[in-house]
């Protein structure tokens, strides 16, 4: 299992929405030190939020290292649309400061999976033996990923969701809350599983599947 320490690692946390409530408890139980938060609504700029301090926006990025911020969390969720994650995942590498993994403390996740940097597993969630997460994965509350799946960058395992053992999911996908995808199956980049679908064929690219059993609903431009 590769998951990065957060000994003596200070960190920004991107978004203080929902999504970043629920960070909030899991870095409390790591050793990384919360700096501040950034966040694009303007009029809490200034404040604070949760008792953290708003830097400001986005365009801060670029200024953090020089305050002895190394690390990034990360907080805005996505229900669908993983695009803003990754463009915020990339943007904050490109300011030189490093994705922090976060798992919380009531997760499990097996020594023998592979999790790649900037991931969350946050509670209740389980990674099995043998799976692979690439970068700034979701594996959220309840969720289940399964012996030997393999999950690209960018993907959100939403609420409760299940991946049986052997599943591919490809870069920037969406797996519904509660959705079930059955083993061996390959879920498309950019595809979206709908809330409580229940997977038993192949997805393509960029295509909404929804209903048991899943059925294309439309194609994502």
């Amino acid at each position: 299992m590769t998951i990065d320490s957060t000994s003596s690692v200070r960190c920004v946390l991107i978004g203080a929405g929902g999504h970043a409530s629920v960070l909030l408890d899991a870095l409390a139980a790591s050793n990384a030190t919360l700096a501040g938060v950034l966040e694009s609504d303007r009029a809490m700029w200034g404040t604070t939020w949760n008792g953290v301090t708003v830097l400001g926006g986005d365009d801060e990025l670029d200024s953090l290292t020089g305050k002895g911020i190394t690390h990034f969390v990360i907080g805005v969720g996505a229900i669908g649309d993983n695009r803003l994650r990754a463009q915020l995942f990339e943007q904050a590498v490109a300011a030189r400061l490093a994705p922090l993994t976060v798992v919380h403390p009531a997760s499990v996740v097996s020594p023998q999976a592979s999790i790649g940097p900037g991931c969350q597993m946050l509670p209740g969630a389980i990674v099995n033996a043998g799976a692979q997460l690439g970068s700034n994965v979701i594996v959220n509350s309840g969720a289940i990923v399964e012996h030997d799946c393999r999950i690209a960058d960018h993907v959100h395992i939403a609420t409760g969701a299940c991946l049986a053992s052997t599943v591919t999911v490809g870069r920037g996908a969406h797996i519904g809350a509660g959705a079930v995808v059955l083993q061996c199956r390959t879920i498309g980049e950019e595809a979206v599983i709908g809330a409580g679908a229940v997977v038993v064929g192949d997805v393509a690219a960029g295509v909404v599947v929804v209903g048991v059993p899943a059925r294309p609903m439309e194609k994502r431009r």
